[in-house]
């Protein structure tokens, strides 16, 4: 009777042990989503470990056909923290920032996107944007700047079809080489880096220094 009674109370202390890891381990993550200004009702989650807080925007060169997407809630798989950014031509950027947090309703407050340097880096790109077309009527030539520093074609079609919504070239930071992954929910994107636009400068450069050279030989003979 004392060996069942001691087995009993070994087995209670082991699962209220459990219990007590599992609810230090469990967090509670605020739910919600946003498209534009029109969002959904506020709610909670329990995360096991993380929540996370979500914003994408596509900016155009009207605010008529500028997108945002806001979302939050609780990772179901390990979380990472993203920032990334790509300039197509025709004035678009995109911007996407995923942000992961550990304590109790850390994800509240909204996220925004970082202003960015204007200056340029050097890079300079393809650019072009068009919807619904697998290819551009004209390519421009973009200046990169910022964090910027690769170029990049982006195709983006409708989830669960072959719908083609946009396709673009232009500068992007570097992790936005290779990607594949939903955004706005309902639009699949991948993107592929391509070389950049040689301006032929080190031409230019060495041919505007011909003359001093020639200056440099008279001066030695």
């Amino acid at each position: 009777m004392a060996w069942s009674s001691s087995l009993k109370s070994l087995l209670t202390a082991f699962v209220f042990s459990i219990l007590a890891v599992s609810s230090v381990d469990s967090i509670g993550c605020s739910v919600s989503s946003c498209v534009g200004t029109s969002c959904s009702p506020s709610s909670t989650c329990t995360a096991s470990k993380e929540c996370f807080n979500q914003i994408q925007k596509f900016d155009t060169p009207s605010v008529n056909t500028d997108r945002t997407y806001k979302e939050k809630g609780c990772s179901v798989d390990t979380c990472s923290d993203v920032e990334y950014s790509a300039t197509l031509g025709d004035q678009r950027k995109f911007s996407y920032v995923n942000r992961c947090c550990t304590s109790e309703n850390c994800n509240k407050e909204d996220l925004t996107v970082s202003s960015q340097s204007s200056e340029y880096n050097g890079v300079e790109c393809p650019a072009c944007y068009s919807e619904k077309d697998p290819k551009c009527s004209s390519v421009t030539t973009l200046k990169c700047t910022g964090k910027e520093t690769k170029c990049v074609e982006i195709t983006g079609t409708e989830t669960g079809t072959s719908a083609l919504t946009l396709f673009g070239k232009g500068c992007a930071t570097e992790n936005a080489c290779n990607l594949s992954m939903k955004v706005f929910k309902d639009i699949q994107i991948k993107s592929t880096c391509i070389s950049p636009v040689s301006n032929g400068s080190p031409t230019i450069k060495s041919i505007s220094s011909f003359p001093i050279i020639l200056l440099l030989l008279k001066v030695l003979l």
